[in-house]
């Protein structure tokens, strides 16, 4: 069998991978320990990202008239690659999380939703908060002035409540004396 034949299905599995891909991140772990890498890749599985290691060419081939072509020229020396299709900021922030305690795991560069970010624009892109974070947030807003809202209905009710109370009382008691 044929070399090229050996290597097109491999390709054929990168091409699948990043097909429907909102971002993929590549990666040099050249100095990972293997406890490292094992807990990187269950962290990234966790959520929901691909992790691989293939080899450069392949991946060149791969990436070819896709978004993911402008990163070619970051693909040397050990590259892995993250893959995400649901989170575009999931593989950028769990990896550079991940780097603050293995500072031997080097982002070289990334493709979030077709635009190209270098190493520095990975690192940026790492601090956008999660969809579902962002989510809570925006609806924590919007309760806020609504639950402050109601607060302020109730003390007024309450403060009227107690307020007429004492004054029909007084009323009541006044004629009783006269």
């Amino acid at each position: 069998m044929a070399k090229v034949e050996l290597k097109q299905p491999i390709v054929q599995e990168i091409s699948e991978n990043v097909k429907d891909a909102q971002s993929v991140v590549v990666v040099d772990y050249r100095g990972l320990t293997v406890a490292e890498d094992t807990e990187l890749r269950k962290q990234l599985r966790e959520a929901g990202v691909t992790y691989k290691v293939y080899k450069n060419t392949l991946m060149n081939f791969a990436f070819k008239g896709t978004d993911f072509e402008s990163l070619a020229p970051v693909l040397e020396g050990p590259s892995a690659i993250a893959i995400s299709s649901t989170d575009a900021t999931a593989p950028a922030r769990i990896l550079a999380k991940f780097a603050k305690t293995a500072p031997a795991l080097e982002m070289k560069a990334g493709v979030v939703e077709g635009t190209f970010y270098d190493a520095e624009g990975i690192k940026a892109i790492a601090e956008v908060p999660s969809r579902e974070e962002l989510l809570s947030k925006f609806l924590g807003s919007i309760q806020s002035p609504i639950t402050n809202f109601a607060r302020v209905l109730k003390q007024i009710a309450e403060k009227d409540g107690s307020g007429e109370a004492a004054p029909a009382e007084a009323a009541e008691e006044a004629p009783a004396e006269a």
